[in-house]
């Protein structure tokens, strides 16, 4: 597909579907026909389930199974019209699906079907699946959590990288992929510049979390530790980012983990996936007391979230270590400069010198992205789901706390223990409002 389709669905003939002309639609297509059992739109139910930000999602059901149906908005349905939206973000999010399914197919939906014009869609539906945001609210523990994560982050970032695409290949992905231009100015606002002044759209649990909210624009070096991170956002093409990460773009059951929802794929900086997880971990962190019945209830349950926090770093290290020393082809560190000379000692000490800026990278975005799910725009379920206010507050005036550390302290932690320690250390403060 030639990168200006992407841009077709912009005019010609889309229409915003709903759940009786989605059935009409997903029945004319006769691919899906095996799958649902039926070509017959009657024969279909359809409800819609989209809960997001920015998307219509349906599941369309028939006799033999069913599919979901995801389709772009001409604007943030969050906020409504008033915020115009392209639609050709279906484009990206069908490429980027397409080209992490040839590295992880079994952390992704299956792919069916992609209508440019209409700016959808049609997918694997994920059953017995749920949200993982919403099992941890609920106090639930998956084993092979972090297991998923960080071999699915350590294969698809180190395999739309340098160290192994061809240079042309990722020249070429990098040029399509830049269009994405709306949605990675949606990041470049929301994340890393709007929560640091009064912004219009920044909300907060008021009056509860007014004082760290005000001291927050104040603090001089958190947002020069937030424009760092934007300036390595915005200049670091390392690998093909998912691009919005979080607990909420993760389905799991027991035994499985699914990857959802990259529309905002963009080339960037591998730390920023990566941290964009861990910073949704913390903040389930400290939203655990919001949820408990009674003192310490959830003691293991927090201690499981950082535990899965240290495992996926060290499970993205650990696989991203034996890809480059197993497949190491691209143009950087060329095994001609170090193992084809006997130097198995020089391509060790790049490894890990290289594994360390993307860890000062991960501590610094995941801290960025902690305080704009606590003080910007778009938040957290886990944190909005505490009722009591005061409850809710304490719970975020911690999280925006360790934030605001990561940010402005990202270069003094030598591995990932120390963000359990420090958030554990948060975790005990009083008086933070």
């Amino acid at each position: 597909m030639a990168r200006s389709e992407g841009n077709l669905a912009q005019g010609r003939s889309y229409r915003a579907f709903d759940v009786d002309s989605v059935k009409d639609y997903v029945a004319a297509q006769g691919e899906l026909t095996e799958r649902l059992g039926t070509a017959a739109a009657g024969e279909l139910r359809a409800r819609e389930v989209g809960d997001g930000n920015l998307n219509l999602v349906f599941i369309v059901e028939g006799p033999g199974g069913a599919v979901v149906v995801k389709q772009a908005l001409p604007y943030v349905r969050l906020v409504g019209d008033s915020w115009p939206l392209p639609l050709k973000r279906a484009y990206f999010e069908w490429n980027a699906l397409t080209r992490q399914a040839t590295h992880q197919p079994q952390r992704l939906p299956g792919l069916f079907h992609f209508d440019p014009v209409n700016a959808l869609i049609v997918m694997e539906y994920l059953t017995p699946h749920v949200i993982l945001r919403k099992e941890l609210i609920a106090g639930k523990r998956f084993g092979h959590l972090a297991e998923h994560m960080g071999t699915f982050l350590a294969e698809t970032l180190f395999r739309s990288s340098d160290f192994c695409l061809a240079a042309a290949k990722k020249k070429a992905d990098m040029a399509l992929f830049a269009d994405n231009v709306e949605l990675c100015a949606i990041t470049e606002n929301l994340v890393f510049t709007e929560p640091y002044f009064d912004a219009p759209l920044n909300r907060w649990t008021r009056p509860q979390l007014d004082g760290p909210v005000l001291s927050l624009r104040r603090d001089r070096a958190a947002k020069v530790g937030a424009q760092e991170m934007l300036y390595r956002f915005t200049t670091k093409s390392e690998a093909l980012l998912h691009g919005d990460l979080h607990t909420g773009s993760v389905m799991v059951t027991a035994t499985d983990t699914r990857v959802i929802d990259p529309e905002f794929a963009f080339y960037g900086p591998m730390g920023f996936d990566i941290g964009a997880f861990l910073g949704n971990l913390y903040l389930a962190y400290f939203a655990q007391e919001g949820h408990e019945a009674y003192p310490d209830q959830r003691v293991p349950h927090r201690e499981w979230l950082l535990e899965t926090a240290e495992s996926t770093w060290s499970v993205f290290s650990e696989t991203f270590a034996r890809l480059w020393r197993e497949e190491r082809g691209g143009i950087l560190y060329p095994r001609t400069l170090y193992e084809d000379a006997n130097d198995e000692t020089g391509a060790t000490i790049a490894l890990h010198r290289f594994l360390h800026g993307v860890f000062e990278d991960v501590v610094g975005f995941a801290g960025a992205k902690m305080v704009r799910r606590l003080v910007g725009l778009a938040h957290v379920e886990d944190m909005e789901s505490i009722e009591d206010l005061d409850r809710r507050a304490t719970c975020e005036a911690k999280a925006l706390l360790m934030g605001r550390e990561l940010l402005v302290n990202r270069t003094t932690f030598g591995d990932i223990y120390g963000l359990s320690c420090l958030a554990r250390a948060i975790r005990r403060e009083r008086n933070l409002l």
